[in-house]
C-alpha cells in the first residue's frame, strides 16, 4: 500500500507539483497543523464533517474515493479514529499513510491520568514533556518512512509496549464507545507534541514535493514559534486555576492537565462515545461532593442533560461547552490555537466564577 519516494517518482513522468499533491487528513486538528505547514502551497482534504464526532464517523463514497486517490494521508491513529483504520484496510491506495502517534520522541501517556511514557525510550518530566517552550524540536524536521528508518508493514505493525496491535488496521475498540484504557490518543492537548507533529508533516510534504521543501520547513519553524508562544499564553491563562478540581465530560484532557498542572477529578463518560448510565452518574455525583469539585464542563457532541443530573443541588459550577477536537470551529491553520485557547479560557472563567 505504501510506496517509497523512488518508486513513486518512477511511476510518474514528472515530479508532483504542489497543486497536484493530494493530501487527506482525519479530523480538524490534524488538518489545521497540515494547513500551517502547507501555507499557500496546497490545501488538504478534511474527512470529518463539521460537527461530526471523530470517534464515531462513517465515510461518504466521495471521501472513500479521496482516500484511494491520496498521495499522503495524515491521521492521529486508530486509537482516535477506528473508522478510518477500517477504511484504510479496505482501500487500495497509493498513499503514504503517516500515523502521528508513531512520531519519534512524542510524549504520550495512558488514559485516566496515567504516567507519561514514550515507546522510543525518551524520558519526560512529571508534566509530560522535557522541552523548551513546553515542547521540543525534531531532528531533521521529524521522521520519515520506508527508506528513512522504519516501515509500516502495510499499516499493520504492532505496539507491544502499548498492549495493542495494528494488524491490518484491526482494532479492539467499539466505535460506539471504547473504554478509556491504554494509550490516550489526544496527544495534541500537549503543545510539545504538536511541535513534533509539525516537523513530521513538513518532512513528509517535502519528500513528496521537494521543490517546495524549504517553504514547508520554514512554515513549520514559524508554526512552532507560534505554538511556543501559545504554550506560554495558555500557562498564563491557566495559572489562576491552580489545583481546583475539574470534571470533564470525557477523558480528553489528560495531556493538558499534565502540561499545565490541572486537576482533573473525574469524567462523566468512561468511553469516548459511551453514554453514562444511572449508576455512573450516581457515583460521580457522590465523587463531586467528596472531592470538592469546582467546575464541570459539557462537551460538543454530548448531551448536557447528564451534566444537569450530576450537578443538581451540589453547587458545582457548569462551565462553557468544550470542543477539544475542534469540530465546531472554522477549519484552517488558525483552528488549533483557537481550540486550545478556548479550552483554557473556559476553564479559567469557570473557576474564577466569571
Amino acid at each position: 500500500m505504501r510506496h517509497s519516494l523512488a518508486l513513486a517518482c518512477a511511476m510518474m513522468a514528472t515530479p508532483l507539483a504542489a497543486h497536484d499533491l493530494k493530501v487527506v487528513t482525519d479530523f480538524p486538528i490534524t488538518h489545521s497543523l497540515v494547513a500551517m505547514v502547507q501555507g499557500e502551497h496546497g490545501s488538504a482534504d478534511l474527512l470529518l464533517d463539521r460537527g461530526g464526532d471523530p470517534h464515531s464517523f462513517q465515510l461518504r463514497p466521495s471521501q472513500a474515493r479521496a482516500l484511494a486517490d491520496a498521495d499522503v494521508i495524515f491521521w492521529v491513529g486508530e486509537e482516535l479514529t477506528p473508522w478510518l483504520a477500517r477504511a484504510l484496510a479496505g482501500t487500495e491506495t497509493r498513499a503514504d499513510v503517516v500515523t502521528l502517534l508513531d512520531a519519534d520522541g512524542l510524549a504520550v501517556q495512558d488514559f485516566a491520568h496515567g504516567h507519561s511514557h514514550d515507546d522510543h525510550g525518551h524520558s519526560h518530566d512529571d508534566h509530560g514533556h522535557s522541552h523548551d517552550d513546553h515542547g521540543h524540536s525534531h531532528d531533521d524536521h521529524g521522521h520519515s518512512h520506508d527508506d528513512h528508518g522504519h516501515s509500516h508493514d502495510d499499516h499493520g505493525h504492532s505496539h507491544d509496549d502499548h498492549g495493542h496491535s495494528h494488524d491490518d488496521h484491526g482494532h479492539s475498540h467499539d466505535d460506539h464507545g471504547h473504554s478509556h484504557d491504554g494509550l490516550d490518543p489526544h496527544a495534541w492537548m500537549n503543545t510539545g507534541n504538536v511541535k513534533i507533529w509539525l516537523d513530521v508533516i513538513a518532512a513528509e510534504l517535502s519528500e513528496h514535493d521537494p521543490d517546495h521543501a524549504e517553504i514547508y520547513l520554514a512554515n513549520a519553524d514559524a508554526a512552532k514559534s507560534q505554538i511556543a508562544a501559545l504554550a506560554d499564553e495558555l500557562a498564563e491563562i491557566l495559572e489562576p486555576v491552580g489545583a481546583a478540581p475539574l470534571v470533564m465530560f470525557h477523558d480528553a484532557y489528560g495531556y493538558m492537565a499534565s502540561q499545565f498542572g490541572l486537576n482533573i477529578a473525574g469524567t462523566i463518560a468512561l468511553g469516548d462515545a459511551a453514554a453514562p448510565g444511572a449508576q455512573r452518574l450516581s457515583e460521580l455525583r457522590a465523587q463531586l461532593q467528596d472531592d470538592g469539585a469546582v467546575c464541570i464542563f459539557p462537551e460538543t457532541n454530548h448531551s448536557s442533560r447528564y451534566i444537569d443530573t450530576v450537578v443538581e443541588g451540589t453547587g458545582v459550577r457548569v462551565g462553557a461547552e468544550l470542543d477539544p477536537e475542534g469540530v465546531l470551529q472554522e477549519p484552517g491553520a488558525d483552528l488549533y490555537p483557537v481550540v486550545m485557547r478556548g479550552i483554557a479560557q473556559s476553564i479559567a472563567d469557570c473557576v474564577s466564577g466569571g
